[in-house]
């Protein structure tokens, strides 16, 4: 560490992963990542059909969660801030979830508002892609586990923003029986997705659109066989809307044995991403759009940008 560089960390518990970005930002205000990690913890597995975080899912979450923070300290962050989405605010057990992360990991958990996920979300966007959009701004679209954010902005000011609840983990457990999912499966999952798209006000044609978050970014990793995982060669990225339609066909045509060993997939991600990419693929095909530009900074890049200044 670097004399008189200041150092924070995040911790992003979603529905599926948890992530850890360890930052420091220099003399022109830039962070600069000087640690990532990430688990996919299934946080959410049931909430959709019970209601309720289980247990083995805040278990492998908790786990992970207070390795994340020791690392952080170890890596000399003077502070982290630990939030939580969608599963987390959606189920009945949220408050013990906290209450054991507090003793487990000595980290006070903030659960976000779909609003403010989105708010945050787009903020991390909005600091690597602003000078790509022309005069209709940007428009982010993060896919996660259990809810999706898009966010419509121009340079840091939003403009429009919601949440659905329409996720990878979420729209699997709600449609998906079959290995690989049947036709039948994959069309409740583009109704379901259409029906709550159809809630979107119109945005500007020439609007840059740009993907976020584990379901983008393995997307892109498979159609351009990033192998292993290189965050490097994935963020700033460019997914065409036929790229995305090659990759959900196969990765709806082939069993779970075989997804997994795709060249660029996250083995443990494979059983959701069927959904995810029918999700992301009717979303472009929403807005009108040819492809999207790809973002590996996600929430926990916007909470560091938004909070620095209290932080330190």
């Amino acid at each position: 560490m670097v004399a008189g560089l200041k150092r924070a960390a995040a911790v992003d518990i979603g529905t599926n992963s948890v992530l850890l970005l360890v930052a420091e930002r220099g003399a022109d205000g830039r962070l600069s990542p000087v640690r990532e990690e990430a688990e996919i913890t299934r946080l959410g597995r049931g909430v959709e059909r019970t209601g309720m975080l289980s247990a083995e899912g805040m278990e492998a979450t908790l786990s992970v969660l207070a390795r994340f923070a020791a690392q952080a300290r170890e890596g000399g962050a003077q502070r982290l801030v630990v939030t939580a989405t969608s599963a987390a605010r959606d189920a009945r057990n949220g408050e013990e979830f906290l209450r054991t992360a507090r003793e487990r990991a000595g980290a006070e958990v903030e659960i976000l508002s779909g609003d403010e996920e989105a708010r945050l979300g787009y903020l991390a966007v909005a600091s690597e892609f602003a000078d790509r959009a022309g005069p209709a701004g940007l428009l982010t679209i993060d896919v996660g586990g259990g809810s999706t954010e898009l966010v419509h902005g121009a340079g840091t000011a939003v403009r429009f923003r919601t949440s659905l609840d329409i996720g990878s983990v979420r729209l699997t457990e709600r449609c998906i029986q079959g290995d690989p999912p049947s036709v039948a499966e994959q069309q409740a999952v583009r109704r379901a997705v259409v029906d709550a798209l159809a809630t979107l006000p119109a945005f500007p044609e020439a609007v840059t659109v740009v993907g976020v978050a584990g379901t983008v970014t393995s997307l892109f990793a498979i159609a351009e066989g990033v192998e292993p995982y290189d965050a490097a060669r994935v963020h700033g990225g460019w997914l065409d809307l036929v790229q995305v339609a090659l990759v959900r066909g196969r990765l709806c045509s082939v069993a779970l044995a075989e997804r997994r060993r795709l060249p660029g997939i996250q083995p443990r991600r494979a059983d959701v991403l069927p959904a995810g990419a029918i999700l992301f693929e009717a979303a472009l095909h929403r807005l009108g759009t040819r492809g999207a530009w790809v973002s590996d900074r996600g929430l926990r890049w916007g909470v560091l940008i938004d909070r620095w200044e209290g932080l330190l």
